[in-house]
């Protein structure tokens, strides 16, 4: 991928301000674009649009190709009279300003689309029509899989208490698309409203001249349709339930590494058919982004492998990947499209070659780059030309976080005197504008670095369920003239303009 030289921002679209309890594709989503345009950045950063599962992650999908429903905009709905707006206050009353309250959403939001979907089936019909034929390959088994979950409960497949649906007998299927029709229905009209609004909002972004980058997650959930559908695919012992799972060892979030749960792919079978299901996964997303970051791009190279049933990660094994062959498949998939390895951790001199000879730009991390043991290969004047640099990430500390309160004395001395941080403009601002005059082709920074926020921000910790992760929305009046002047100034001395 050959990016000019240029810079963006990192924001999720559930940290968008709104009225809602969540952000959507509405009028804040393009007021953000709006902010970015006069900034002057070229790129907008989001992290998966699928649904949220486990954990309230985006990570853990029950899908890799529906949208989660949760970012449909109420304020066009009620315009497109599918909605009162006093059902819409009362559903959305107590949402909070500054973090998602996921467990209100669970409660509140699919009630209130399924009188959209009441309203709307019969207007709607021709345009969902279309829309569910042009997506049947996908679209047809997801909705018939979260029908059956509202069924039971929306308890995760394996609990699923009919071993003849988790097994996918014929008859038992042909019986749950009849007696669950109108629950299909319904989840088909959420991915119609999903795919519509986004839709309209990347062709809004696009034509203020913003690239959306966005998030392909390397792994999907245990609890998925693929698992349930395509479980030739996965590392499974029987229907629904894995043999392996995958995780990272020890690192510098937990010394007995990161169990994330997801089942491992069975490479061998993938190989074999030409890596049909990846190209398929790839082009889905390069339709609804112009750049793509793949995460934990070293497990193409290697990853690790734990047994099903243990409780940490400890006694995993690595594993070889699928290596280059997979990679040429996605670039003849999606020619056109970019890809950023997050390549980050702790890789070992075989994982480095294979990203370098795999030609994609990894990724560069400032808070990451203060050990003051070593010339650190994330220090600005070491950066790539072929990478993005990054102030810090959605599962790394804001930049005043780690420097108040994750760096040793020794670190936050060596990064106050080289990025040469000052009180009066804001210490963030030092590491936005180290980034921003390092060599790399694109330089990126969260929305919550670009205002200087710290813990209370921080969109994830890995190894950690709850608290504040994923839930941090950005206040709209953060999206104002002065802090777009500021940024446009450091991005034009920089030449990023």
């Amino acid at each position: 991928m050959d990016i000019k030289r240029s810079s963006g921002l990192v924001l999720h679209i559930s940290s968008l301000p709104g009225p809602f309890g969540i952000g959507s594709f509405g009028a804040y989503a393009r007021a953000f674009g709006d902010f970015l345009k006069a900034a002057g950045q070229q790129y907008w950063q989001i992290l998966p649009l699928t649904p949220t599962g486990f954990g309230d992650s985006p990570y853990q999908s029950c899908s890799g190709r529906a949208g989660n429903p949760y970012f449909i905009d109420l304020e066009t709905l009620i315009q497109d009279g599918l909605l009162e707006r006093s059902e819409v206050s009362a559903a959305c009353a107590g949402a909070g300003i500054d973090y998602v309250d996921y467990d209100m959403l669970y409660k509140t939001r699919l009630p209130l689309l399924r009188k959209a979907f009441t309203r709307g089936r019969k207007t709607l019909a021709k345009p969902m029509a279309a829309f569910n034929k042009q997506n049947a390959d996908w679209l047809d088994d997801y909705a018939l899989f979260m029908a059956i979950k509202a069924e039971y409960g929306m308890r995760p497949l394996s609990q699923w208490p009919d071993a003849g649906i988790i097994a996918r007998e014929p008859k038992d299927l042909k019986n749950a698309e009849r007696e669950l029709a109108e629950e299909t229905a319904f989840y088909k009209f959420l991915q119609y409203e999903f795919y519509s609004q986004y839709s309209a909002l990347k062709k809004y972004v696009n034509g203020l001249g913003v690239k959306i980058i966005g998030d392909l997650p390397i792994y999907v959930s245990e609890d998925s349709v693929e698992v349930w559908t395509e479980s030739e695919l996965f590392l499974l012992e029987s229907p629904a339930k894995p043999s392996a799972v995958a995780g990272v060892p020890p690192d510098l979030y937990s010394e007995t590494g990161q169990l994330w749960g997801n089942p491992v792919y069975d490479w061998k079978h993938h190989e074999q058919d030409g890596f049909k299901w990846w190209a398929g996964r790839i082009k889905h997303l390069s339709q609804l982004c112009d750049v793509i970051r793949i995460d934990h791009f070293r497990a193409f190279h290697s990853y690790w492998e734990v047994k099903a049933g243990e409780k940490t990660a400890l006694n995993g094994h690595w594993r070889k990947g699928p290596g280059m062959k997979l990679i040429e498949a996605l670039h003849e998939a999606a020619p056109d499209v970019g890809i950023i390895a997050e390549d980050l951790g702790d890789l070992d001199a075989k994982a480095r070659h294979f990203i370098e000879k795999s030609e994609v730009p990894g990724m560069s991390v400032l808070v990451y780059a203060f050990d003051t043991g070593r010339d650190s290969e994330y220090l600005p004047h070491n950066t790539l030309r072929r990478c993005v640099a990054y102030t810090s990430t959605h599962d790394s500390p804001t930049f005043l976080d780690w420097l108040i309160g994750g760096a040793s004395p020794e670190e936050r001395k060596f990064a106050q005197s080289y990025l040469r941080l000052r009180d009066d403009e804001g210490l963030a601002w030092g590491a936005v504008k180290a980034v921003w005059a390092s060599p790399a082709s694109l330089a990126m920074a969260p929305m919550n670095d670009i205002l200087g926020l710290g813990a209370d921000t921080r969109m994830n910790i890995p190894s950690t369920l709850g608290g504040l992760n994923w839930r941090w929305r950005v206040r709209a009046e953060a999206m104002n003239k002065a802090l777009a002047a500021m940024l446009r100034d450091v991005t034009n001395i920089y030449r990023r303009l």
